[in-house]
């Protein structure tokens, strides 16, 4: 549009040039017929008829002149006499006879007849010439300068058909332009081996992909706009008191997570403060995936991270070799995903490079050589470790720059133990400020309290002056309270098993000296509301009286102890009613991504519902010293 634009005030330029070419051209042309006209004929016209003039009034003679004897006209004659001379009369013609080769007739001596008359003299003044050059100024003192000059004009002449070839060529070099924009460009033919090869290139594929999710980010908000508002919700569960809890979003794959199941997932939840900004994507979860038995071409495991702005697949997909069994982001390094295998080993991937491992660790003694369903992470951003416990009872501990082999190893045995001294370890947890001592659940359904270094009054391993019992089955889940808000619950952790049940528990800090070997620990309480085994269990990040549970039946329950300890206060069949296996809160606390047996990941909202209130805190309070008043009054429980 603007070269269109263009081209036209060219063209309008151009017509105005012309216009004053030829118009300066009309002018040349009178200036040149002007100059061709004698000054001094036009001066002897003027002057015959000034005499023609004078000789009508004073009638000396007639209006046009006349022959004298010798033959010349008497118009510009005596000149400078103060009297006229009458003209003589003709010439008799009676005789017949002429002068030789036509002359006059000789006739006799001619003698003039003198008349007197009065002369008349007119003082007339000649006519005054006046000639402008660069020294001569007008009346008015203004200077008036001399006409251009042929040469001058000649030379504007050519210098206009200059500029006029200039536009010219620019003109038609810009309707040149408009008209390969206009017209389309022809496309070589491509051969059937050439397209293929273009759409197996890894640029193109790259590129695709890259570009396809940025434009399903950019669809990915759906608003119904034909909903009947008058019906009722939709994938929506309402308690009591108004809350509701909906599903937000669904995550699968065909490609990649069909015959899969959801081993774990987590949500990018922690930050690393940076000069530039919180580097944080808290749109971003992570889930790791098992072995598909349909595919034997497929990697065994798959760790897929999803973007609650791309539905229809995930922003990454990184391959393993052996299935994935536990899975989280660095909380201090956003690009990095760490994950535990059924092999033993710890790889860490980069979204920043490829699908393959940038690091791993080796099979070897050094590290695990059994499955690591549990790991976390200590420490801060300048000093931390991760921290892995697999099925053998060793603990490891990591540099995440540094795999090749462990910075320490802890052999977590229990010699009490009637049948192994080696503890099967299915589950951990570290309480918030905490990286020495940590709480490990196990096969055998017993939790322990364990210490990387040795300290006074403690050893370094399984602290076995006591042992939390109370499930009857293997331990899914363990996990303790954040900490947070105006009261300290970090001494509280849940546990889950596959006894259907939910315990809470209060950590002890006993020494030695006060307590006996082989003391029991009961539950402050057990929640005993499932129907299946109960897989994961997570307090909420921002309401302290708010847990969530999923177990086998497909059910995802929401707890708050500050309305109810017999029943979740919220709860809902997840998906197709499959197993669910692990649970997530958000760093908000109102979003939990669930992971689901059929290889799904779900996302529920909870709603206000996760906005605490001041007096939550004080609340739940007065609950936790019910729970341990009635524990301790029990008749069945330990001296504590």
């Amino acid at each position: 549009m603007e070269r269109r634009l263009e081209l036209e005030k060219k063209r309008q330029k151009l017509a105005e040039l012309r216009r004053a070419r030829e118009e300066r051209s009309r002018n040349a042309l009178q200036v040149s017929q002007q100059l061709q006209e004698s000054p001094v004929s036009a001066g002897g016209a003027a002057r015959r008829d000034l005499d023609d003039l004078v000789a009508s009034l004073v009638g000396e003679r007639p209006a046009t002149p006349t022959l004298t004897i010798d033959g010349s006209s008497d118009a510009g004659s005596d000149k400078g006499n103060s009297s006229a001379i009458a003209s003589p009369p003709p010439y008799s013609s009676s005789s017949g006879s002429q002068l030789p080769h036509g002359g006059l007739p000789h006739v006799g001596r001619l003698i003039p007849e003198f008349t007197s008359v009065d002369a008349v003299i007119f003082d007339i003044p000649p006519k005054e010439r006046v000639v402008y050059n660069k020294e001569v100024q007008t009346v008015e003192g203004s200077f008036e300068p001399q006409g251009p000059t042929e040469e001058e004009i000649r030379q504007q002449i050519k210098e206009e058909f200059a500029r006029e070839e200039q536009l010219r060529l620019e003109i038609l070099e810009a309707e040149r332009l408009e008209k390969e924009e206009v017209l389309p460009q022809e496309v070589p033919e491509l051969t059937d081996e050439e397209r293929k090869a273009i759409l197996q290139s890894a640029d193109f594929v790259e590129f695709m992909d890259h570009s396809s999710k940025i434009v399903e980010r950019a669809m990915t908000e759906k608003y119904d706009f034909m909903k009947d508002y008058t019906l009722g919700l939709d994938d929506e569960t309402e308690d009591l008191n108004g809350n509701r809890m909906r599903l937000v979003s669904s995550f699968h794959d065909d490609r990649w997570t069909k015959n899969r199941s959801v081993t774990d997932v987590g949500w990018s939840s922690k930050v690393r403060v940076t000069v530039r900004a919180n580097e944080m994507h808290p749109e971003l979860i992570v889930s790791s995936y098992n072995k598909n038995p349909l595919a034997v071409n497929e990697p065994d495991g798959i760790v897929c991270v999803w973007n609650i702005h791309l539905a229809d697949r995930p922003e990454f997909v990184f391959h393993s070799q052996s299935d994935v069994l536990t899975v989280r982001f660095s909380d201090f390094h956003p690009n990095l995903i760490i994950g535990g295998t059924y092999s033993g080993q710890i790889l860490l991937w980069d979204t920043r490079a490829k699908t393959l491992p940038v690091l791993k660790t080796h099979l070897s003694v050094g590290g695990h050589t059994h499955p690591v369903y549990t790991m976390d992470m200590v420490g801060t951003q300048n000093a931390h470790n991760l921290i892995s416990v697999s099925t053998d009872g060793t603990m490891c501990s990591w540099q995440l720059d540094m795999l090749a082999q462990p910075q320490e190893t802890l052999a977590l045995d229990f010699p009490a133990h009637p049948i192994t001294d080696e503890v099967a370890v299915t589950a951990l947890g570290f309480p918030d400020g905490e990286t020495n001592a940590f709480w490990v659940g196990t096969e055998e359904g017993t939790v322990y309290q364990a210490n990387r270094y040795a300290r006074a009054g403690s050893q370094a391993g399984i602290n076995t002056v006591y042992s939390y019992k109370g499930h009857f089955g293997p331990i899914t889940g363990l996990h303790f309270h954040p900490l947070f808000g105006p009261v300290d619950f970090s001494d509280l952790y849940l546990t889950c098993s596959v006894d259907w049940t939910v315990k809470l528990w209060r950590k002890r800090t006993h020494s030695k000296l006060a307590i006996p070997d082989n003391a029991v620990v009961h539950p402050l309480y057990s929640f005993e509301a499932a129907d299946d085994y109960v897989y994961d269990v997570k307090w909420s990040p921002t309401h302290p009286a708010i847990f969530g549970t999923v177990e086998g039946s497909g059910k995802f329950d929401v707890w708050n102890l500050n309305m109810d300890t017999e029943v979740p206060v919220m709860s809902t069949i997840v998906g197709a009613g499959k197993a669910l296996n692990k649970l997530s809160w958000s760093k908000d606390g109102r979003h939990a991504a669930i992971g689901s047996s059929d290889g799904h990941v779900y996302v529920y909202d909870i709603g206000e519902m996760a906005t605490p209130h001041a007096e939550d805190w004080n609340i739940l309070q007065r609950t936790v010293n019910e729970m341990i008043s009635t524990q301790s009054h029990g008749s069945n429980q330990s001296e504590f």
